[in-house]
């Protein structure tokens, strides 16, 4: 039996591999493009596939006692195109995810841990938000999971065990993606706006606990459900910025602004092909976004283990590592 890591050069891909290679599983990385840290590890095979790709699916040797971990994925820390957002998302996220299911069932192998997305449900209505919350996405990436993870439903009606995770924004050592921006400004002590008054509070998770819960979801059989995966107890937006600042020896304010005009300024920004933000970040921004994990808890025995102003010092790092800075300490 062996574990298959489809999108095993990724951030959570990365994570992952080693983590499984840790605990002695035997692992096959697959991947559109090889990364450095595959080399490195010497318990692991790389096979170069794209999901998109039916041909070279084919040259995934799959046994039926395999695992396969999906978290192959079109993101928005890609290059995204200004028009035909939806079918750009779709080919991956739902047609990739449709041709690597139907690869596993040509091979009679009936087990993944599929990574979707909070993004599936949209604004929140409630918070926490449970599993079964509506999902409207307002979103092409977010619809394009929401229709991905029915695909997975499909499968399972034919037998398979899916496990869905659905973390909230997945933050660590190697990941900067929007913080970068945020970065910038804070290590040049130039003020940092806020969308609406920072009173909410918008849930993070660490890689290290997205990978953790992959592994929970394997000591658990694999059960047929959805997971919600995040921190606990996330402060305020306002308090853990102003909290961060000072960690880092920053000078930077922040600027509360109201968030409707902002986001009209934001969305014209997209529409041009200038977005600092897109509307599934943007439009969330100012709102209570927190999950409710308490399923994950208690289901799979997982417990997240890092809070959001770790998270957030630990890509701070990267980032100053990244630019070639000099620290400053508060």
């Amino acid at each position: 039996m062996k574990h298959i890591v489809v999108g095993a050069a990724g951030f959570a891909g990365r994570h992952l591999v080693r983590q499984l290679v840790r605990r002695g599983e035997k692992v096959l990385l697959v991947d559109i493009k090889p990364s450095r840290p595959m080399a490195e590890l010497d318990r692991g095979a790389y096979i170069k596939a794209d999901v998109c790709n039916e041909m070279e699916l084919q040259g995934i040797p799959i046994g039926q006692d395999d695992i396969v971990h999906h978290l192959a994925a079109r993101q928005y820390h890609e290059r995204v195109p200004r028009a035909n957002r939806d079918a750009w998302f779709a080919e991956v996220n739902v047609d990739g995810t449709c041709k690597l299911l139907r690869h596993m069932q040509r091979w009679g192998c009936t087990r993944m841990v599929y990574f979707s997305t909070d993004m599936v449900y949209g604004k929140p209505l409630v918070s926490p938000v449970p599993v079964t919350h509506v999902q409207e996405p307002f979103g092409p990436y977010g619809l394009s999971k929401k229709q991905s993870e029915q695909v997975c439903r499909e499968f399972r009606n034919k037998g398979m065990s899916i496990t869905i995770l659905r973390p909230r924004l997945i933050v660590g050592p190697g990941r900067l993606g929007i913080l970068e921006k945020l970065f910038f400004l804070i290590y040049w002590n130039v003020p940092v706006p806020l969308i609406g008054s920072g009173d909410n509070r918008y849930q993070m998770v660490s890689v290290h606990d997205c990978v953790s819960a992959d592994l929970c979801a394997l000591d658990k059989g694999l059960p047929n459900a959805e997971f919600n995966l995040g921190s606990d107890n996330p402060p305020p937006v306002k308090d853990l910025l102003r909290q961060f600042i000072q960690r880092v020896g920053s000078r930077s304010i922040l600027c509360s602004l109201p968030a409707k005009p902002l986001k009209s300024v934001l969305r014209f920004l997209d529409e041009i092909g200038l977005p600092l933000m897109y509307r599934e970040q943007f439009g969330i921004a100012d709102a209570n976004y927190i999950v409710d994990i308490s399923k994950t808890k208690q289901e799979l025995g997982w417990n997240p283990q890092y809070h959001d102003a770790e998270m957030l010092t630990q890509a701070y790092d990267v980032f100053v590592k990244k630019h070639s800075l000099k620290p400053r300490l508060a």
